[in-house]
Parts: C-alpha cells; structure tokens; sequence
C-alpha cells in the first residue's frame, strides 16, 4: 500500500486497493499492512508498469497525468511501501487461469494464482531476512495485516461477447470456488484479516449498455439491464454462502464479505442524491448521447472513423460522473463508495473499517 492512502498501491512498489480516502488526516492504524489482489477496479500501476503504453487523459483529476490506474484520479484504497503492504492487482486480470492471450482477448496473465504466488515469494523474503531488511515488513506484520481481495468481475465480462449471459453464469460457480480457494491459502500461510469484495452491477456500466444485446423490456426503471444484473446478484450470493462456509472452518479469523455491489449500484440509480449529476453516460468517450461510449474508440484514444479522426476525450467535470471511461468509476465516485464500505454498513459480519484505521487520500 504505500502508506495508507485508500487501498491501492501498484504492484511493483506497494500496498493495497480498495478503499479510498475518506477519512481525513493519517493516523494510527490497527493493520500494520495492506496486500491487495485483484483487477482493475485495485490495480494502481501493475499493469502499466508490465506494458507501458497508459495515456492522458487518465489520471487528469489528481495526478495530472497518467499514473497506472483506470480513472481520472485515485482509487478506492490505501497505500504503502513493502514494509506496508503490496498490491498484486492488475488490470485484465482474472480469478480464473485464462485460456487465451492477452493480445488476444486483452485479458491479463496476472490472473489470481499468479497474485498468490507473488505473495508467496514476499512471504519467504519475509521471512529469509527476519526484520533485517528495511524495505520488507516484519515477519510478524504478515500475521497481523489486513488482505483484500477485489476479483472476479473479467470472469463474467470477458466471455459476454461470445456466450449468452446464461453460459457464462455456468462457469460463476467455479470463480466462487476459486475465490474461497484464495481465502484458504491466504490463511495458510498467516492471513487472520480477509476481506473479499462482491461484483459491481455490469447491467448498468455504459460500456455494456452499449455493447451488449439487450431489449427495451430488460431495461429497469433506472436504465441498467435486468438480465445482466441479476447474474452479478447471483453471482454475489454464491459468494456470499462460500464465504459463509469458509468462516465456519476457520474460526480464528476474520473474513469479511464487502457489498460493493450495493454501493455502486445506489449511485448509478440515484447519482445527484450523492452529489453526482450522471449515472450510466462514461465522462471520458465518444459519441455523446445517452451513453458517450463507443467501443471502437476507447478514451485518450484516436480512431479513423467514416473517413474522419475522431479522439475519445474526457469531460471537463469527471466530478459529477459516477463512470469515468464506461468501465471503471471516476475518482469522486470511488470516494464514495470508499467511504461508504469503511463505515462497516456494507460488510458481513459487521467490520468498521473507519474506527480502526484513518486514512488519507494519497493512492
């Protein structure tokens, strides 16, 4: 993490993701450290730093240039050096081992077991240089360190272009499986502090508004698509009952399932009553209209289009979007949702992430 911003710090030099800055000044903390996995949603420069190629106007709100994460700013998370934690989260990637190219499907190879296994290998660096090494934590923090795990999402989406909504539900089961899998190794090499994050509501994202097959009657009175939907609330209850199962057989720790989804979903339905005046249309796009999203030209990039350049940029006011680029989230909405998971209001069982550590916005 790299100090304990939000929860997110890149791969390759820190901390974790997943909870933004909402609370103000830093301070005292109960978690020594914070290790992520996950995608896109937590990646704060993995991929980038693998496959340098991110341009503006990605990170414009905060960074004022391009810093290795998918929005206009900074994510929901914390950050950190080593000794605080590592972030294994990178864009693309999925729970499941992918069986195709990511200059192919686009899809990562950093995948979870990847993640895992990185962690592994800080672990017995950990442990190799006993405290002695003042760029890798103390082999007692990994005991005692808050692990997230924010994945999951490339599994459902990835495959919707080329199977029907309910094949692609056919293979949930085993993401969930997967998932809990992680819990356990987690937990076998230490891990007593586990946080895992349920999906974000796809039917309502502008990217898949507009790219996938829908009709008028699987639209709901807040224009997301039904169909799709329900498939994210049923993947989020299969994990829902897996962790359940998994608690049960490790009594000495805390594993926590974080309810993003509902968060997510309040503010696409209900932007302006959170201080946001668009929902489902992407600030960073072209095309205008309802969505501001074309699949052919994705933001900062150029495009030949009907014998004409045409350039996807972004909106002059990213703070009034709850979608920056029609898949992630801008860095007001990430705020929010931050804010709204630390309060405990969203996990089960009941974990007040705010009382036990103050966070500052720095990921």
């Amino acid at each position: 993490m790299r100090r304990m911003t939000w929860l997110a710090a890149a791969a390759a030099a820190a901390a974790m993701c997943w909870l933004v800055a909402a609370a103000g000044a830093a301070g005292p903390c109960r978690f020594p450290a914070v290790f992520n996995f996950g995608d896109s949603n937590s990646d704060t420069g993995g991929f980038w730093a693998a496959f340098p190629a991110q341009q503006a106007p990605f990170g414009m709100t905060y960074f004022r240039r391009p810093a290795g994460r998918a929005s206009d700013g900074r994510l929901v998370s914390v950050g950190s050096g080593y000794r605080h934690g590592a972030n294994f989260a990178t864009l693309a990637s999925t729970a499941l081992q992918p069986n195709t190219s990511l200059f192919v499907t686009g899809i990562s190879p950093f995948f979870l077991a990847v993640q895992l296994n990185q962690m592994r290998e800080l672990r017995n660096k950990v442990l190799t240089s006993n405290g002695n090494n003042g760029q890798l934590p103390a082999p007692d923090v990994l005991h005692n360190a808050l692990y997230t795990i924010d994945i999951g999402q490339n599994d459902l989406t990835s495959n919707l272009g080329s199977q029907s909504i309910e094949t692609v539900k056919q293979s949930l089961p085993s993401v969930v499986s997967k998932i809990s899998s992680a819990v356990q190794e987690l937990y076998n090499i230490g891990a007593r502090n586990i946080m895992v994050f349920n999906m974000a509501p796809i039917g309502c994202y502008p990217s898949f508004l507009t790219k996938l097959k829908h009709t008028s009657n699987d639209m709901d009175g807040y224009g997301c698509m039904k169909t799709y939907n329900s498939a994210v609330t049923y993947y989020n209850e299969l994990l829902n009952n897996s962790l359940a199962e998994v608690r049960k057989k490790l009594q000495d720790a805390s594993i926590v399932y974080l309810d993003k989804h509902a968060v997510t979903l309040e503010l696409f339905r209900h932007p302006k009553a959170h201080g946001l005046k668009y929902g489902t249309k992407a600030c960073c796009g072209y095309g205008d209209g309802a969505y501001n999203f074309n699949p052919d030209v994705y933001c900062g990039s150029s495009k030949v289009l009907n014998g004409k350049t045409v350039t996807a940029k972004a909106c002059a006011d990213p703070q009034n979007y709850v979608s920056w680029d029609g898949i992630h989230a801008t860095e007001a909405a990430n705020k929010i949702i931050a804010s709204s998971l630390m309060s405990g209001s969203y996990s089960y069982p009941p974990f007040d992430l705010s009382k036990l550590c103050h966070l500052q916005p720095i990921a």
